[in-house]
């Protein structure tokens, strides 16, 4: 059974640093694409960051110089540094990825379970 599980948030203050890490955990499977997205209260789930298997990355126009994802196949885990936080980017982040089972050839879409980020003072 695959897994994705996120580390890394907690509580900065504006204009501080957050690493966020997405683990894969199981066995049978390769990863394709990977992303991070966000959720705000009230508002609707965003588009953070993706990478696909070869390191192309794009990023949402409000992170673009601010946050860098990044990945390490070998460990199945994916990255997003985030600098510069503001007030705004405050919201509960979470890890997808396409992920294709061993024996199949259809990409499964997988969610981790979200770790928030408050950037406050």
């Amino acid at each position: 059974q695959v897994q994705l599980v996120e580390s890394g948030g907690g509580l900065v203050q504006p204009g501080g640093s957050l690493r966020l890490s997405c683990a894969a955990s199981g066995s049978g499977f390769s990863i394709n694409t990977m992303a991070w997205y966000r959720q705000a209260p009230g508002k609707q789930r965003e588009l953070v960051a993706g990478i696909n298997s070869g390191g192309s990355t794009t990023y949402t126009d409000s992170v673009k110089g601010r946050f860098t994802i990044s990945r390490d196949n070998a460990k199945k885990t994916m990255y997003l540094q985030m600098n510069s936080l503001k007030p705004e980017d405050t919201a509960n982040y979470y890890c997808n990825a396409d992920i294709l089972l061993r024996g199949t050839l259809q990409l499964y879409d997988y969610w981790g379970q979200g770790t928030q980020v408050t950037v406050s003072s």
